[in-house]
């Protein structure tokens, strides 16, 4: 099933038994987590979920994503563009406690009164799936490289200690 708006709740077990495909688009400004994350974000995230029931009977959902994010450098601040993707197999169950029986393959998602939150599956990942750190290249940041080079006093660079435990010594003879 093709929609334009990937629906915000979903009922998977009877998806899963139809063995349906939804794929549409979630609006990035309406995931409250990710502006907290990475900041206020526009446009949309293309979403693939494939609902079915594996060979041993567990329902689960397959899912693709894809999503151009507005990440902050962290040398400068200023927003970097982010392509950002993710592939995930998610196994459903109803109790928490069901969640250990899944393989390791399955990540599992909570089915509460036969309803799934999509939003809640789609901005999960989508933060599971932010780059660790982001940087400009050196020569597109508004950082220099002068910048960057940490200086004492007089722009020379103190020596570190011979021995980095000498510290201690003076602090155990002082009892």
């Amino acid at each position: 099933m093709l929609t334009s708006q990937l629906p915000s709740r979903v009922e998977p077990y009877k998806l899963a038994a139809r063995r349906e495909r939804l794929e549409g688009l979630v609006a990035l400004d309406k995931l409250p987590r990710l502006a907290e994350e990475a900041g206020l974000q526009s446009g949309d995230c293309h979403v693939v979920l494939e609902f079915g029931v594996d060979a041993q009977g567990r329902r689960e959902i397959r899912g693709h994503m894809q999503a151009t994010l507005a990440l902050p450098c962290r040398r400068c601040l200023e927003p970097l563009s982010q392509h950002v993707t993710s592939d995930f197999l998610l196994g459903m169950v109803a109790d928490e406690s069901l969640a250990g029986e899944l393989p390791s393959s399955h990540e599992p998602v909570l089915v509460e009164h036969e309803q799934l939150d999509l939003l809640t599956v789609v901005e999960d990942e989508l933060i599971l799936s932010l780059p660790q750190v982001v940087y400009h290249d050196e020569a597109d940041c508004h950082v220099s490289a002068e910048q960057l080079v940490s200086k004492t006093e007089g722009g020379v660079q103190e020596e570190a200690p011979a021995n980095p435990f000498a510290v201690l010594s003076t602090l155990k003879g002082k009892k």
